[in-house]
């Protein structure tokens, strides 16, 4: 199983391919907070594209990428793919969720008729300009619709021509098992932290995304902040060793060794 953890930055990107993840996940939750948007469909397609090549290059793992709805009907997949595919993304989840989307853990969802998400991923097939880049079919039906829709439709994508299916907000362990237990034959993608990584293995999802650092990231901030209003200074700032290895995953030394080839 691939465990690709949320990062919304190029240097959260460098961190975790530095801790050896084999891939990272550009949220788009994580994309919005980082302009001060909570996730309601407030970014565009070219504010994501732009982030999708920020992190990219940054890092030499692939990138999986949220690619929210795509942006409009199977025209505007077409689009969002190539965008997305150029910018170097190395797989991105569509929803089937209506617009404007929101987090898939907030109340209130609404999703589009399945026969109109069929069209949306043979759309994102045909786009596609390299086999590899990694189709993944999203549904939000669980909290509207429960999961007879949420089977009909994940089995509807794939047959479309998905390479994955992700079923959003799963919010329980009971909701956890049912879907590895009702689609298991499919590859899936599970999105969350109910349980730790070998027990979402173990059920035989294929891709994790953790949430994990987001709120560590967040977390760790607030703390930091808050002492430094407190204390007026933050505990272990001024460690020397955490300076240098930050300028190390940033690849500062490599940078400055080749800046001396083209010393006089």
């Amino acid at each position: 199983m691939v465990v690709a953890p949320f990062v919304y930055d190029a240097l959260q990107a460098k961190v975790a391919q530095a801790a050896g993840f084999p891939a990272v996940y550009l949220t788009g939750f994580g994309t919005a907070a980082a302009r001060g948007y909570p996730d309601l469909g407030l970014l565009t397609m070219t504010e994501m594209v732009d982030s999708v090549r920020t992190v990219a290059r940054a890092v030499d793992v692939p990138v999986i990428c949220d690619a929210d709805t795509g942006y409009g009907n199977p025209l505007n997949v077409l689009r969002t793919v190539r965008e997305y595919e150029a910018a170097g993304a190395a797989a991105l989840h569509l929803e089937d969720q209506t617009w404007p989307k929101r987090c898939g853990f907030l109340a209130g969802k609404q999703v589009i008729p399945c026969e109109d998400m069929q069209a949306k991923v043979r759309a994102a097939c045909d786009a596609r300009g390299r086999p590899d880049l990694v189709i993944i079919a999203r549904t939000d039906a669980l909290q509207p619709h429960g999961w007879d829709d949420v089977e009909r439709r994940a089995r509807a994508y794939y047959a479309a021509g998905a390479d994955v299916v992700f079923v959003d907000g799963i919010a329980t362990v009971d909701d956890l098992d049912t879907y590895a237990g009702r689609l298991g034959d499919l590859p899936l993608l599970y999105n969350g932290q109910l349980l730790p990584v070998p027990d979402i293995a173990a059920r035989g999802f294929r891709i994790m995304l953790h949430p994990g650092p987001l709120a560590a990231v967040y977390r760790a901030l607030r703390h930091a902040l808050a002492e430094l209003s407190a204390t007026g200074a933050i505990a272990g700032a001024t460690d020397v060793g955490l300076f240098a290895e930050i300028l190390r995953v940033l690849g500062v030394p490599e940078l400055l060794s080749a800046a001396h080839r083209y010393d006089e």
